[in-house]
């Protein structure tokens, strides 16, 4: 199923939400981390939450819909 602006469909949307379960699964790991007090373990969780994040990232801006930063406007 393709939505009517073509950039969304079945396939995009079940790698978005692999990243994104991907991405909170890494979040709780850097939490636990936190917690410990456990620096290198923390250090290492940080990367891959950080890499999982940009990876939705470029997924979304491959297909159209990376957000806007703020201070940046839209070329008319």
């Amino acid at each position: 199923m393709t939505e009517a602006n073509g950039v969304v469909d079945e396939g995009f949307l079940q790698r978005y939400r692999q990243l994104l379960d991907a991405e909170d699964t890494a979040f709780d790991e850097l939490e636990h981390a936190y917690e410990d007090g456990d620096r290198a373990h923390y250090d290492h969780e940080f990367a891959e939450w950080q890499a999982i994040v940009e990876r939705r990232q470029s997924l979304l801006e491959r297909h159209g819909l990376a957000p806007m930063q703020a201070g940046v406007r839209a070329q008319a």
